[in-house]
């Protein structure tokens, strides 16, 4: 019934980047395409050429994701971006991430960083909180999002980042440990050469930093709790990882946290799981914690990915409502 963690676009762009682009728009393309292949070579590229015209702000991009979500009888969609898309946090991802040049990853973190840090807020929340009568009238919500990243020690600059904007809820999110994007498929390597006890260690100050930003209280809920795995290097003693489960889940009741079942790892990053994984679910569905259910999608046609399965699959285990929000107020929906 809902999909409450959408972006619109990410980057960083490249050719597959316009692959991937040009893909969505064809999955979107509601004529029929009977023409020969020339002409239809010549429709996407006409399609992509607007695209990258109008950027992914437009209206016309953003009426292919209510084009989905009417085809798939969603009620309500939370679309987000992440921070770092903004130029106005640059001051921030510059003090906590690793961009040294002089690093051995540093350099290609700051890369990355100059190729996603390309938009301003105020347009992107203006672009949401324009669409969301037009959605409405159409039978769906469009709730505005943003999802932040948390890093140790940085509260009160993400504090201050977050204010004054008509949030419908904020996200919480690490997608860094001591200043590495572990999910970036350029800093791998790093996986591959550790061993059982660095793995380990590097989960334990992962989890370190997913349980103080619960903590934090700065979010209405968090997500892909366990996405350290998104390269499908795991941990193997159970008995670390249940300990770890325990703490976060404790977190979550005590502050009053939800999360969600993310399924953006299942079908796009090499482990092929939701977040979280079938024994940590357990573990938070055991200590009660509220979810909401997300495709993490960052293209029109992959919104509503497996939304439905997860958010039966809670129902199975006697959730009876799942988690949304109005201007940072917590609502349910009952599944």
């Amino acid at each position: 019934m809902i999909d409450y963690h959408v972006h619109l676009e990410e980057g960083p762009y490249s050719f597959r980047w316009l692959e991937r682009t040009a893909q969505a728009l064809q999955a979107c393309e509601e004529e029929a395409t009977d023409k020969g292949y020339r002409q239809n070579v010549e429709r996407q590229v006409q399609l992509l050429s607007e695209r990258l015209q109008k950027g992914c702000y437009s209206e016309e991009w953003l009426d292919l994701y209510l084009q989905q979500a009417k085809r798939l009888g969603l009620r309500e969609v939370g679309i987000v971006d992440h921070l770092y898309r903004f130029k106005e946090t640059r001051a921030y991802f510059e003090r906590y991430m690793e961009l040294d040049e002089q690093h051995e990853y540093g350099g290609l973190q700051r890369y990355w960083l100059e190729r996603v840090m390309t938009e301003n807020v105020d347009e992107f929340v203006e672009t949401i909180q324009r669409a969301k009568e037009k959605w409405s009238a159409q039978g769906v919500e469009l709730k505005l999002g943003i999802e932040a990243d948390y890093f140790l020690g940085g509260e009160e600059e993400l504090a201050a980042l977050l204010e004054g904007q008509p949030w419908d809820f904020v996200i919480g999110s690490v997608h860094f440990v001591d200043g590495w994007g572990f999910d970036n498929p350029q800093t791998e390597y790093i996986f591959k050469r550790m061993d059982e006890e660095a793995l380990q260690q590097h989960y334990a100050r992962f989890f370190t930093t997913v349980e103080s930003m619960i903590e934090s209280k700065l979010f209405d809920f968090v997500a892909h709790l366990d996405n350290f795995k998104v390269f499908n290097y795991k941990v193997q003693d159970e008995a670390f990882l249940d300990r770890a489960y325990e703490r976060v889940a404790k977190a979550l009741t005590i502050t009053n946290t939800a999360t969600e079942i993310n399924a953006g790892l299942y079908y796009r990053y090499p482990v092929k799981e939701m977040c979280p994984g079938p024994r940590f679910l357990q573990t938070l569905l055991a200590h009660g914690v509220e979810f909401t259910v997300s495709s993490d999608s960052h293209f029109p046609d992959d919104l509503g990915k497996f939304t439905f399965d997860n958010a039966q699959q809670l129902k199975s285990a006697g959730v009876s409502s799942l988690v949304t929000f109005d201007k940072r107020e917590k609502r349910y929906l009952k599944i």
